[in-house]
């Protein structure tokens, strides 16, 4: 499994519920690394931000596609201040 395909799976999936959602992914194979910008999970408590995450990932991870996800996330501002 590719980063650009978790990107597009993801920006996808949460584009459908939520507006404006950005996701960054580093990683190859079965470990990856998500930056998630969204003002709309930005604003979630830390479980409900990783529920919509792991909501799309599930069958990914179940099937051993994916064996490891670090997220963390971002309002548009704080990634902004970020680059």
């Amino acid at each position: 499994m590719q980063a650009n395909e978790v990107k597009s799976f993801l920006e996808g999936k949460l584009s459908d519920n939520l507006l404006q959602v950005q996701v960054e992914v580093e990683g190859e194979g079965c470990n990856f690394q998500l930056n998630v910008i969204s003002d709309e999970l930005a604003a979630l408590s830390p479980v409900k931000r990783q529920q919509q995450i792991y909501a799309h990932l599930n069958p990914w991870i179940t099937d051993g596609s994916i064996h490891a996800v670090t997220m963390k996330f971002f309002s548009r501002a704080a990634w902004a201040e970020r680059t």
